[in-house]
């Protein structure tokens, strides 16, 4: 039985980036490329307040994440619940030690002193990881 920690592993393995699909309130999506990083069992993306991602993250907070596959074809699909936070303490905790790479520089003040700047939890409801695009297997993960 595929877990959690299985899928966060082999997503982990991949790329760090991969593409957000979002719904905004006119019910169009948008699609965005990211760089999620895990802590525990929610993906993190630092992004704007006001970006759409944020906005339609507000209308409807259903999302869906792909993994950029390798070049064998590998990937892994997410699919769950999303919300922006901007307080300081949630912006200090995940400002050092969950992302890999160095949010100054798309925040240059910090985490208490980059207005605007906020953080999109996603809380996992189900998974998929494709092997060979599906041809070498698949898993599964369901909350």
């Amino acid at each position: 039985m595929t877990t959690l920690d299985d899928v966060r592993a082999f997503a982990t393995e991949l790329s760090p980036w991969a593409h957000l699909a979002t719904v905004g309130s006119d019910g169009e999506p948008d699609v965005t490329p990211v760089h999620p990083c895990w802590e525990g069992e929610v993906l993190w993306i630092l992004c704007g307040t006001g970006s759409v991602k944020a906005r339609n993250v507000a209308a409807n907070p259903r999302v869906a994440m792909h993994w950029q596959v390798t070049e064998v074809g590998d990937g892994v699909e997410v699919w769950g619940t999303a919300e922006v936070h901007d307080d300081a303490d949630t912006k200090r905790r995940l400002w050092e030690g969950v992302f890999d790479y160095d949010l100054h520089a798309f925040a240059p003040g910090g985490p208490d002193d980059s207005p605007g700047t906020g953080f999109l939890a996603i809380h996992p409801t189900r998974a998929l990881i494709l092997r060979r695009y599906g041809m070498g297997g698949t898993e599964r993960w369901a909350r």
